[in-house]
């Protein structure tokens, strides 16, 4: 199977996505100038435009980069056996902080560990639990897989939820109404939160941890 034109920086865009960057900052992260990558730098003048590919060079500096290996390149360009499946892993501080989450509500950022998926899927990523107001379901350094499409939550779900001031949470639905949402704590200790639905950011089903 030939590399094609559009092959190539699909692959490199999805580098950059499971790295947790945008382009440019892949293009960075590398020493490029962080235009390098830009969709506008795609294509030359020309009707129809003319196709231009990254440098060899460019390509080894990413590679270096991110720990990529060629084969595992490839695999994202569909040249090659997918290799298995990773998320982006966040801190409950990181995931409170502004900047770590995208308008579509997918992480993004720099220097993340990952998480193992049995399949791959872009709306997936994993959260690093911190603090104890979920004991004994969830402990200090567990992980929690979140799929941001799962917002079809209910009463009585495990979720992860977003402020629209920044502070994330890792709860259990108590109650839901069209105007607040009561979030509870495994844990005694912690009361339970209410807040009113116009202050989640986003709140998303958690499917699994791993402890």
């Amino acid at each position: 199977m030939s590399l094609s034109h559009d092959r190539l920086w699909t692959a490199l865009d999805t580098l950059a996505r499971r790295q947790g960057l945008s382009s440019s900052a892949l293009a960075r992260k590398a020493g490029l100038d962080a235009t390098a990558f830009n969709p506008s730098k795609r294509f030359g003048p020309g009707v129809p435009p003319r196709p231009r590919w990254p440098s060899t060079e460019s390509l080894n500096l990413i590679l270096e980069a991110t720990g990529t290996s060629l084969a595992e390149f490839a695999a994202l360009a569909d040249d090659a056996p997918a290799r298995i499946a990773t998320a982006p892993l966040l801190g409950m501080a990181q995931a409170g902080a502004d900047g770590f989450f995208d308008d579509a509500g997918l992480p993004t950022g720099d220097g993340w560990e990952q998480t193992d998926l049995p399949s791959p899927k872009e709306s997936l990523f994993s959260l690093l639990i911190s603090g104890d107001s979920m004991v004994p379901l969830y402990r200090e350094g567990d992980r929690v897989l979140v799929d941001r499409e799962r917002t079809d939550v209910r009463k009585g779900d495990r979720v992860v939820a977003r402020t629209r001031s920044g502070e994330t949470l890792a709860k259990q639905i108590e109650a839901l109404t069209a105007r607040t949402v009561t979030l509870a704590s495994i844990n005694p200790a912690y009361p339970p939160r209410v807040l009113a639905r116009a202050d989640v950011d986003w709140m998303a089903r958690i499917l699994w941890v791993s402890q």
